[in-house]
């Protein structure tokens, strides 16, 4: 069997395949490509599995083609969905292009001259000039109705399994033009091999068809399963329904760090296969170890730091988890102070703040800022009675009754963490 396949098997990447995949794959160099549809201006998540395959197949000495779709992004695909998608305004959709392009560029290498290096294209750059009256005559003529009716994007849709009320027209040709996509990748390319989730079999293998039909040729499927929680629920939201996404803007490292961390230990067994590059034997290992001593989550924070290196690089990992040890009170004060707001503010979400002048912070006894300048304490009797009980902490650091803070404390230059025994917390927000 092909390596590239062995390894998606082992590390429980595989769904399905078209007969003679293996052998396409054990006989040349072959150019496969994934799509990515620009329904944002960042991918999520959700999207790391496929560029992992491609990263994947690239490792293997084959030839990875990303293909953004600035074509069908303007449709939407029908593959999972029981409501048709809002439709993007073109510029908007372009700008969504660019930002993806730039986002897969820092996974794959595209450098170089090796005749496997990554590829980018966009559809929409082959899609833009065809008249519908040539594709319908073209490309249409070639793939009946009663063959796209049979795909189980498209029945689910239309028997209302899926809670939908049908399918409009827009939608039902967007197996067609992704088809097309293939057909063109195919002769222009040398595309023989399309990948994709397994919600993608049915446009993926109208591809197939279309190139055995229009250009007499043989081209293969590919599908990894699609990735859910071990309870079955979601993977790649917050129980709010939040996306985790790839871009630091719309989600921090901290908190992209932090959701990998927290994976259960039967889903940390599952995700460090899935989306590190460790070796079978170290992850097994791995394993092993974590079973030992599951306390302390050593498979997580293995999981946490591959996937955040990966992602967002080595110093922002390093980031992330020293603001996620200050929690943990294994970090420094200098640590604390060292934060930038944006992080410091999502470690202590929820924690109730003040802002207060800074000659109402700075150089201002302890026992006055706890009380009367912040109000974290309601008297300075209570200050005086806490300090002396040796509870108060300042930017996690315990103080006595001579402290006084000044300009070196203060977090990003704005912020004083005040903090009564272990969990009471409070923000002084200095203006």
């Amino acid at each position: 069997m092909n390596s590239f396949i062995e390894e998606l098997k082992w590390r429980g990447l595989f769904a399905d395949m078209m007969p003679g995949t293996d052998e396409q794959l054990n006989k040349e160099v072959t150019t496969a490509y994934i799509g990515f549809d620009p329904t944002a201006d960042s991918l999520h998540i959700g999207s790391l599995i496929q560029i992992k395959i491609l990263a994947h197949f690239q490792q293997h000495g084959h030839k990875p083609i990303a293909l953004v779709g600035g074509a069908t992004g303007m449709i939407g695909d029908p593959s999972g969905k029981s409501a048709e998608r809002n439709l993007l305004d073109e510029e908007t959709l372009l700008h969504y292009v660019d930002c993806l392009k730039n986002q897969l560029s820092r996974f794959l290498d595209f450098a170089g001259n090796e005749p496997n290096k990554a590829e980018l294209v966009n559809n929409y750059d082959w899609m833009k000039n065809i008249s519908f009256l040539d594709f319908a005559k073209n490309v249409g003529k070639n793939i009946t109705v009663n063959y796209m009716m049979a795909k189980d994007s498209v029945k689910k849709r239309f028997s209302g399994e899926s809670g939908a009320d049908g399918m409009s027209f827009t939608e039902f040709t967007y197996q067609l033009i992704q088809g097309y996509d293939f057909l063109h990748l195919y002769q222009n390319n040398n595309v023989k091999l399309q990948m994709g989730g397994s919600d993608q079999w049915g446009n993926i293998t109208t591809g197939t068809e279309l190139i055995r039909r229009k250009a007499q040729g043989e081209a293969f499927a590919l599908t990894v399963p699609l990735i859910t929680k071990a309870d079955g629920s979601k993977f790649g939201k917050s129980e709010s329904g939040e996306n985790y996404w790839l871009d630091k803007k719309k989600t921090s490292p901290y908190k992209f760090y932090q959701f990998w961390l927290n994976a259960t230990d039967e889903d940390a067994e599952r995700f460090i296969k899935f989306y590190t590059f460790l070796g079978k034997e170290e992850i097994e290992a791995l394993i092993e170890e974590h079973k030992t001593a599951a306390h302390e989550r050593k498979l997580q924070k293995r999981l946490a730091e591959e996937v955040t290196v990966w992602v967002h690089g080595r110093e922002e990992y390093e980031k992330a988890l020293k603001a996620s040890e200050i929690l943990f009170g294994r970090s420094t004060a200098e640590d604390l102070v060292s934060l930038d707001e944006e992080t410091f503010l999502e470690v202590f979400d929820g924690v109730p703040q003040k802002e207060v002048a800074k000659a109402d912070v700075l150089a201002i006894n302890i026992v006055d800022l706890l009380s009367e300048k912040s109000g974290f304490l309601k008297s300075k009797s209570e200050a005086q009675r806490e300090i002396k009980g040796n509870s108060i902490s300042v930017n996690k650091q315990k103080v006595n009754d001579t402290f006084t803070a000044n300009e070196t404390d203060l977090i990003d230059g704005k912020f004083l963490l005040l903090q009564k025994g272990k969990k009471s917390y409070f923000i002084v927000k200095v203006i």
